[in-house]
Formats: structure tokens, C-alpha cells, sequence
């Protein structure tokens, strides 16, 4: 029986007459984990596909982002972005710092530049920029202010795979990026992730790293963790990647499709890639405003009625959480532009096999045509 309900999202996954070969393959090699041949070839497919030196793959993101943090930044304090999911600020704290965050553009919701170079201090050891719902951040202004103040840089990037700017893609800046493969994002291994880096001497210590910190049978250098992404999420990754022009394209299509249809609604805005962007429309947000004449909370659950299940992607923000509001930096007096976005956005479903009529069910919706 179909579901009639809908949601922000649906995992895109390959015909399963193609998996089961490479299940095969596994079950015959006996080979699970630890850096075997699918794991390898992933790497190096990944690496030819984002145009980028060094992947290193991950069970997840926030293992990939903890470990990513203790390769480049010491102990201290890491600007950060309070719109985001928590995983961001989770790892700064697991990994020994605390977050400061600072607010985020109006156009893009990613963090502003000129206000991470305010928030720099002797104490600063890192920043930790989020590229939300794949929109680019300002890697330009980002790169030129860390580089002048000596500061490693770090993305999370774990909408951005499939996303480009400036012709490159977004994992191939910072000094590291991490990127999620998890169920819903765009690329997915049912779970799993990467982090992107420039040079072997880099990815040589993230590999040690994500597996305990061995560097053979009797030495360990490095106070590491099991991070390591298994055979199996490998094999499924290799699949996925084959579709990926597709599924980019169907996803361009549908965010085309809400931008015109919603365009001329009043106190509807939909958030716009900057310029010089290819976006990967990882997620379709858009802005309820004052002037449309019902607030977020109420067009998302007169929508939840309708059984469509968008998100408020992010509320509430991480610097209005318990365990991080008591943080000078988390005042909502000092993250305006967040804090009104927090209490704006809504996800609207987006993904590859979303119908058409479906689509213009939740078009329909927005614009009253349902009431």
C-alpha cells in the first residue's frame, strides 16, 4: 500500500540487481573493514569525481569531522556557526575546545566572514564553517582572513557534496572538508562519510587516526579512533556514484519547479545560490515571512496535516540549546540574523523521485490553492 504522506526527503538507492554482485564479491573475499578493495577504489573514484588530491573515508561525518578537528586544530576556541545541526558544535567540545559562534549572512544563512574576523582572539584555534543546504560560504573571504591569522580552516560540508563554485568543487577548500554519505543526503552509503585534504602527509595522519592510531602490528602514534567505513557501505557507495549526473539534474529540475511556482507568493522567499554556483539542491528552504500571513509554525503544521512532513531546518539554533546558550557568544542580541531564521525556515520535500503531482501537492499548500 502506498504511502500517501510525505517527507523532506527520500534515500536514493541503485536497482538491487546491482548491489548483490558486489555482495558476492565481499562475501567470497572475506574481506569486511580495514581498508580493503572497495574501500580503496572508492577513494580513488571519489577523488577523480570531486577533483580533489586525498579522500579518506569515514563510518559517518561526525566521526569524520571529530577527527578532522584534532588533525588541525589544537585545543581552544573554534568560531563557529549557531545555524547548523548540532553535530557542529558536538565536536568541537568532544574534541577538547569550546564553540563561539557568530551570525550568519541574510542571503545565504552560512557564516559571515566579517564577523569570524571580529570574533578572533589569542585564544582562537580554528573556525568551522558550515556550506548550509549546499549554498557555498564565502571561501574566498574565509581563506584570505585564516591565512592572515594563521588560523586552520575546516568545513563542514556535509550538504555540499555534488556542489561547485568558482568551477571547483566545495570539498577542495580549507585546509580539510567533511563530507556525509548519510541515508538522506544526495551521495549516500546508507551511512558513512569523508574528509577531503590536500597532501599525503595529511591523509596519512587522518588514516591512523580514524583506525586507533596504528601505524603497523606494534606501533601507535596517535591517540586515535574506529572511524573506518566498511566494505559494504564501499560497494554501495560505488553504485551511487554512477547515478549522481542523474540525480543531480532531477534535483535541479524540482528546485526549478518550487522557485517559479512560488515566486509570486507574497511572504514566501526562496534562498538563492550566490554566484559563480553550481548547487547541488540538497535541500529546497525557503523564508516564511511576516507579510504571508501565517507564521512558520503554522504553515508547517497545517502542511503536517495535509500529511506532508517538511523541517524546520534549523530550529531551534545550536546557541539556544541548554548545554550552549550560557556561552557569551550564544546571546541571541548578538546573532540577529540566525536567531530570525531559526524562526523562518522550512525544508520543503526534495529528492530525486519526488512525482511531479506530489510536488504540486505541496506547491498547492503553500500558495492556499488547497484550503
Amino acid at each position: 500500500m502506498t504511502d500517501p504522506r510525505l517527507y523532506v526527503t527520500r534515500p536514493a538507492l541503485p536497482a538491487l540487481d546491482e548491489f548483490i554482485p558486489l555482495l558476492q564479491e565481499i562475501w567470497a573475499s572475506r574481506i569486511l573493514t580495514n581498508g580493503g578493495p572497495f574501500h580503496a577504489r572508492l577513494e580513488s573514484a571519489l577523488c577523480e569525481y570531486l577533483g580533489v588530491p586525498h579522500v579518506s573515508l569515514c563510518t559517518n561525518a561526525t566521526l569524520g569531522l571529530m577527527i578532522a578537528l584534532r588533525s588541525a586544530c589544537p585545543p581552544g576556541e573554534i568560531i563557529t556557526t549557531p545555524y547548523s545541526f548540532v553535530a557542529t558544535s558536538h565536536v568541537i567540545r568532544w574534541t577538547g575546545s569550546e564553540p563561539v559562534f557568530v551570525d550568519v549572512e541574510p542571503d545565504t544563512l552560512n557564516i559571515d566572514a566579517s564577523r569570524v574576523e571580529a570574533a578572533i582572539t589569542p585564544r582562537t584555534t580554528g573556525i568551522l564553517a558550515v556550506h548550509c543546504y549546499g549554498n557555498p560560504c564565502a571561501v574566498t573571504e574565509l581563506e584570505a582572513l585564516a591565512e592572515r591569522h594563521g588560523i586552520p580552516l575546516v568545513y563542514d560540508a556535509a550538504h555540499a557534496f555534488g556542489a561547485r563554485v568558482h568551477q571547483r568543487s566545495l570539498m577542495s577548500y580549507g585546509d580539510l572538508s567533511v563530507v556525509s554519505f548519510h541515508a538522506t543526503k544526495i551521495f549516500n552509503t546508507l551511512e558513512g562519510g569523508a574528509i577531503v585534504c590536500k597532501d599525503a602527509a595529511t591523509k596519512l595522519k587522518i588514516d591512523r587516526l580514524k583506525n586507533f592510531g596504528f601505524v603497523n602490528e606494534t606501533s601507535i602514534a596517535e591517540c586515535g579512533l574506529n572511524a573506518k567505513m566498511s566494505e559494504i557501505n564501499a560497494a554501495l557507495g560505488l553504485l551511487q556514484l554512477k547515478t549522481m549526473p542523474d540525480i543531480l539534474e532531477r534535483r535541479a529540475d524540482i528546485g526549478l519547479k518550487y522557485r517559479l511556482e512560488l515566486q509570486d507568493v507574497v511572504g514566501i522567499d526562496c534562498i538563492t545560490p550566490g554566484p559563480h554556483t553550481v548547487w547541488n539542491h540538497a535541500y529546497f528552504p525557503i523564508m516564511v515571512r511576516e507579510t504571508f500571513g501565517m507564521s512558520r509554525d503554522a504553515l508547517y503544521e497545517k502542511m503536517k496535516q495535509a500529511g506532508v512532513h517538511c523541517r524546520r531546518y534549523f530550529h531551534p539554533l545550536i546557541s539556544d540549546l541548554e548545554m550552549y546558550r550560557s556561552l557569551p557568544s550564544a546571546d541571541p542580541a548578538h546573532l540577529p540574523v540566525a536567531s530570525a531564521a531559526g524562526n523562518q525556515v522550512l525544508c520543503l520535500p526534495i529528492y530525486p523521485d519526488l512525482s511531479p503531482d506530489d510536488q504540486s501537492r505541496v506547491i498547492a499548500l503553500i500558495r492556499g490553492d488547497a484550503d
